[in-house]
Parts: structure tokens; C-alpha cells; sequence
């Protein structure tokens, strides 16, 4: 007999001893075990605590394509979920699972919820986690768009660029922090301001490691090199952390041809013609031949 069977012939024999399990991973590869019964389980070679506070509302399932949702409260703890961690987005979109379990025999239980995090809500020492189903990626815009710009991420698959190549990432060491947005550090040789405009810093080290920005603007100052990010990072950066810097791209045919020699692997439509033309029209002042008319 499986496990999902026993567990049910267990639910059937009229007396009970069943409880909830959930376990998070997230994208930071940090994993969390919990569980609303009043000790810790184990099962899968894996350890759920109790001491979390964590509880579950009734999950809303349907059987059509409707995104399957339902939400979790827990106490905030430095032991396991912290305001820190939630105020620095390491929980945002992590993988979830929720099973149903027989406490008095954890390896009788059942797959109940399979998906992400979505939005996290905090107040008075507590947290509560929207939950979302493996339809929720079906909300997602599909297909390619027709556009000038291009589609594809700096260094994804479609992109195929390797960051990796010298120069388009550089590792450095933070000499001075502005309100946790800006970063200064030595000035980088041979490498020209506005290289890493549009590029992603991330934190390797300290308390904010792991955490990404987007550089806004990447400039020479005073002697020293500055890049800014668009939004502060939520955790805090010290002189001393080490950050890593990649180049930026603005999805121009330009950028991808000169900076990157990229171009055969462009995902635009640099030739596609843009909406001025609806407006235009012929005019007394210029000679029109029955040509396109261009304004």
C-alpha cells in the first residue's frame, strides 16, 4: 500500500491523528521544514518543525485551470522565518509544498499543495504568505512581442552571451555606501563609465549576499568609480562587502552589435516600422512624387 493510500485508509477508520507539513525552498537554495503539530516530524530524510507557529487556511482547488490558492500564518523567528529575510525578498516566489500527514506514522501522507510564495504580509510579530498554485504560471504572457528593443535577457538562453567573457563582469570591493543605493569603490581600469548601465550588482558577500539591483547609472567620481542601483537593496551594505558587477545592455540593435558582438543572436525587429507614418500626411511644402511620406 502507498503512502497516499494508507494515509486514506487511515482517514476512513473514523479516529485520526493527522496534521499539516509545509516545506519551502528558497531560490537561494535555503530550506525551511514546518509543521502545526505540537512536535516535530520527520519524514523523506527530512526534519518539519514544530516550534514555528505556522498554520493553513482551507486550500481553494479547482479541477478546470483556475489558479489554485490558499495562504499560511506563522510567527516571525530569527530560528526560522525573520522580518529580515522577508523585508529582503528572500522568500519572494519560493517553492512550496504542502503535505497532510499521519503524525502518529509521518510515512502515511499525501501531496496537498504544490507551488510559490507570492505576496508576504507582516504585522505584529507575525507574517501571512499568499500561496499560489502551478497555475499561476498560466497568467503569464506567452509568445514573443514585435518590437524594435530586444526580448531577450543579457546572458539567458535566447541571449546566449556568456558574461563570463573578461571585462563584462568585474568583482569589487565596496570603499563607501550612500543610503544603501549607491556604492563606491576603486576605479576600474580600461573599463569605461556607463559600461554597466542597465546591469544587474549582486551582493557576494555580507549580510545582503545573494541579493540583486538593477545599476541605474554607473559613473567616475572624485577618483573613484559609483554605480547606483534603482531601488535600495532591502538588507544592509557595508564597507568591505564584495559586490559583483555585470554589464548592462539597453536592447538596442546598436548596443548588441558594437558592445557584445552579439547581433546574430538578437530577439528584436530593429527594421520594423514605427507609428509615425500613421500620422503622416501630404503637405503643400514639400514635393510628393507618390512616394512613402516622411515627416
Amino acid at each position: 500500500m502507498g503512502a497516499r493510500e494508507a494515509l486514506y485508509a487511515h482517514l476512513a477508520s473514523g479516529a485520526t491523528t493527522v496534521c499539516r507539513a509545509w516545506e519551502i525552498a528558497r531560490k537561494d537554495g535555503v530550506w525551511f521544514g514546518f509543521t502545526d503539530h505540537d512536535r516535530d516530524l520527520v519524514f523523506g530524510g527530512k526534519v518539519y518543525k514544530a516550534n514555528s507557529g505556522l498554520t493553513a487556511r482551507a486550500l481553494q482547488q479547482t479541477t478546470g485551470l483556475s489558479v489554485d490558492n490558499t495562504e499560511a500564518m506563522g510567527a516571525l523567528s530569527d530560528l526560522a522565518v525573520s522580518e529580515a529575510d522577508i523585508l529582503a525578498g528572500r522568500f519572494d516566489g519560493a517553492g512550496l509544498i504542502g503535505w497532510q500527514v499521519n503524525w502518529a506514522n509521518p510515512e502515511d501522507r499525501a501531496l496537498t499543495f504544490r507551488g510559490t510564495i507570492g505576496e508576504i504580509a507582516r504585522a505584529g510579530g507575525a507574517f501571512q504568505a499568499e500561496l499560489r498554485g502551478l497555475t499561476e504560471v498560466l497568467n503569464q504572457p506567452q509568445g514573443r512581442a514585435f518590437q524594435r528593443s530586444c526580448a531577450a535577457v543579457l546572458g539567458d538562453a535566447g541571449c546566449k552571451f556568456n558574461l563570463l567573457q573578461q571585462g563584462f563582469t568585474q568583482t569589487v570591493v565596496v570603499v563607501e555606501v550612500t543610503q544603501n543605493r549607491a556604492f563606491r569603490f576603486v576605479g576600474l581600469p580600461g573599463v569605461a563609465p556607463r559600461w554597466f548601465d542597465s546591469g544587474r550588482l549582486t551582493v557576494i558577500s555580507g549580510a545582503a549576499v545573494g541579493l540583486v539591483g538593477v545599476i541605474k547609472a554607473d559613473r567616475d567620481v572624485q577618483g573613484q568609480r559609483e554605480v547606483e542601483v534603482w531601488q535600495q537593496i532591502p538588507a544592509a551594505v557595508v564597507v568591505g562587502d564584495t559586490l559583483r558587477l555585470e554589464a548592462g545592455c539597453d536592447k538596442r540593435a546598436e548596443t548588441c552589435r558594437l558592445k557584445f558582438a552579439n547581433f546574430a543572436n538578437f530577439r528584436g525587429f530593429p527594421d520594423i516600422p514605427g507609428e509615425d507614418w500613421l500620422a503622416s500626411y501630404p503637405v503643400s511644402s514639400q514635393v510628393n512624387r507618390g512616394g512613402s511620406l516622411v515627416r
